[in-house]
């Protein structure tokens, strides 16, 4: 298992995988717009503190990941997916392991952020046995795909 950079002859393989405005909205929060773009992906990519990789399993793509330096000290885990094929294997928490540890090997992070929604689960319970922790939530101020969906903010430090 390994990350390898996301590079452009990448772009549509992630449009083609956010298939819905839910696993759009899920995945990119409010940065991206559905339907997904490779205009939209190369604007957001193309930013300098960005770090897009592609998650391998014995060289055969299973999922997408990126971290953004905030600050200094403070790195922020973004945009996880696991494609569906490789879903319930438990490789999930092995891609946002390798993926502190590349940002802490590129930059002085020594704590990670990131924001899940509080009826995912699934990825709630991945971050918290990495060591995240709720730090606050925050209730959508408006209806989301018709009902109200609830952003918690976790944090760590490595």
């Amino acid at each position: 298992m390994e990350l390898v950079p996301f590079k452009s002859i990448h772009y549509q393989d992630l449009v083609e995988w956010i298939s819905s405005p839910e696993l759009n909205y899920q995945w990119g929060g409010p940065v991206y717009d559905f339907p997904l773009t490779i205009e939209q992906i190369s604007n957001h990519c193309e930013q300098p503190d960005i770090f897009p990789f592609l998650f391998l399993i014995e060289g055969e793509v299973a999922g997408f990941i990126e971290f953004r330096r905030a600050s200094d000290t403070l790195c922020r885990v973004c945009r996880v997916l696991i494609l569906d094929r490789f879903k319930g294997r438990g490789i999930a928490k092995k891609m946002v392991s390798l993926l502190i540890e590349e940002a802490k090997a590129v930059t002085n992070c020594t704590e990670f952020s990131l924001c899940v929604f509080d009826h995912n689960e699934a990825a709630k319970s991945l971050y918290q046995s990495l060591g995240f922790q709720v730090v606050s939530l925050e209730k959508g101020s408006e209806k989301i795909f018709g009902r109200y969906w609830t952003a918690l903010e976790m944090k760590a430090q490595f």
